[in-house]
């Protein structure tokens, strides 16, 4: 019988892989899991040009070793986008930053099995750009 993990583990422990992952690239980070009337910011973070605005999507999946890896970016389809581009707006307006350039990144975190639950070796993929923006859109 195998035992589940709580998805909310899992995605917490994907959002702190990420959030390490992003300051090591010279990323500042401003929030996470930032709530708007519209639905929620995994993180939000300003770009290493410190001008730009990042709303980060963060997918977390637990492979098992020699398993055919489902991708955790697969999971962000057309509706998920819509929603991340509404979310991006919200978040845009709430923190007065409508004269900064803004995208939405997906992170994609696969954590082994057999290195949970001990500290995560974790594949870690920066997707930038992952969902289309559109500056008119203001």
């Amino acid at each position: 019988m195998t035992r589940r993990r709580p998805a909310s583990s899992v995605g917490r422990r994907g959002e702190r892989v990420a959030a390490r992952a992003l300051r090591r690239c010279g990323y500042s980070i401003v929030a996470k899991n930032l709530h708007v009337a519209v639905g929620e910011a995994d993180i939000v973070c300003i770009a290493p040009d410190r001008r730009t605005l990042v709303i980060v999507e963060v997918k977390t999946r637990v492979g098992r070793q020699g398993e055919r890896e489902r991708r955790p970016e697969s999971q962000v389809g057309a509706r998920k986008q819509a929603k991340l581009r509404r979310v991006a707006e919200a978040v845009r307006r709430s923190m007065r930053a409508t004269d900064r350039p803004i995208r939405i990144d997906v992170i994609a975190v696969t954590l082994t099995k057999r290195h949970w639950p001990r500290p995560p070796r974790a594949r870690v993929r920066h997707i930038e750009r992952a969902v289309g923006w559109s500056e008119r859109r203001r």
